[in-house]
C-alpha cells in the first residue's frame, strides 16, 4: 500500500488549519502500517508534487466551503473532487488542482483520491480552531480511519504510555 494522508491548511487563519490539525492528531494518536505516510502539507502547492506522485491512494484533509453548516464533515471521492474545482471549495484548491493536473500530465496520478473536509466557521486571522470545527475533527479522523480499515490497513491506537513517550521524545 502506497497511501498518503495529506493535511493542508494555514495555521494563521483559524479553521483553515483543520486539515493540518487532523494529520497532527492522527500522528499523535495512532501507529500506521508500512506504506501509509502522513504529511503536513501546510499551504504548499507544487512543492507537493513529488510527495503526491504515483500513490495508490491520497487522502486529503482540508477545510472545504461546501455551503453546509460549520463543522459539517464532507467526503468526496475521485471524480467528485476535480469537478468541484469549478467553484471554490477550499482555499488551497488552486494549488492542489495544479498538482493533480501536473500528476495527470506526467502519468503519476493517484489511483484513488479522497477529500475529507470540514466546513469552517471562521477564516479570520487567528491561531486556533473554533470549538465547532475542533469537535468535527473527531468525525473527520474517524472517516480517515475507516478508509484505511477498508483498505486493509487499520491504524493501531497508541497506548497512553506510547503517546506520552512520543510527546516527550519527538523524533
Amino acid at each position: 500500500m502506497n497511501t498518503l494522508i495529506l493535511g493542508v491548511g494555514n495555521l494563521l487563519l483559524s479553521d483553515e488549519a483543520v486539515g493540518v490539525r487532523i494529520v497532527e492528531a492522527l500522528e499523535r494518536e495512532y501507529r500506521f502500517a508500512p506504506g501509509i505516510e502522513l504529511l503536513d502539507g501546510g499551504t504548499a502547492g507544487m512543492e507537493l508534487l513529488e510527495a503526491m506522485a504515483s500513490r495508490d491512494h491520497i487522502i486529503v484533509a482540508d477545510a472545504v466551503l461546501s455551503a453546509n453548516p460549520p463543522g459539517t464533515v464532507v467526503t468526496l471521492e475521485d471524480e467528485e473532487i476535480p469537478a468541484l474545482f469549478g467553484r471554490k471549495i477550499s482555499p488551497h484548491q488552486l494549488g492542489l488542482a495544479d498538482v493533480l493536473s501536473a500528476l495527470q500530465l506526467t502519468g503519476e496520478s493517484p489511483r484513488r483520491l479522497t477529500l475529507v473536509g470540514v466546513e469552517p466557521l471562521s477564516l479570520e486571522p487567528r491561531i486556533g480552531l473554533t470549538p465547532v470545527v475542533a469537535a468535527a475533527m473527531i468525525e473527520a479522523k474517524a472517516r480517515i480511519l475507516t478508509l484505511l480499515a477498508e483498505l486493509g490497513c487499520p491504524a493501531i491506537p497508541l497506548t497512553k504510555t506510547e503517546r506520552e513517550a512520543a510527546w516527550h521524545n519527538p523524533i
